[in-house]
């Protein structure tokens, strides 16, 4: 599924320094996922592959909240 992105705009402060306004480019682009996204378009992955992926995720949430209960 490929997402449709809106430019990433940022506007610069009066007191923003070139370097500050880079850190919130940075930040921004990676809260939007744009990397990570072309990161896994890049190569092309069999179905079978991504829904292994998925299900591993989804232990990974289950084993995280088991083990955070335990520990209450």
């Amino acid at each position: 599924m490929i997402k449709k992105y809106m430019s990433i705009i940022i506007k610069a402060g009066p007191n923003d320094t070139s370097d500050s306004v880079i850190r919130k480019f940075q930040k921004r682009v990676a809260l939007e996922g744009v990397i990570q996204e072309y990161r896994e378009m890049e190569f092309h992955k069999k179905n079978s592959l991504k829904r292994q992926e998925r299900l591993a995720e989804k232990r990974r949430k289950i084993m995280r909240a088991k083990r955070y209960l335990d520990a209450k």
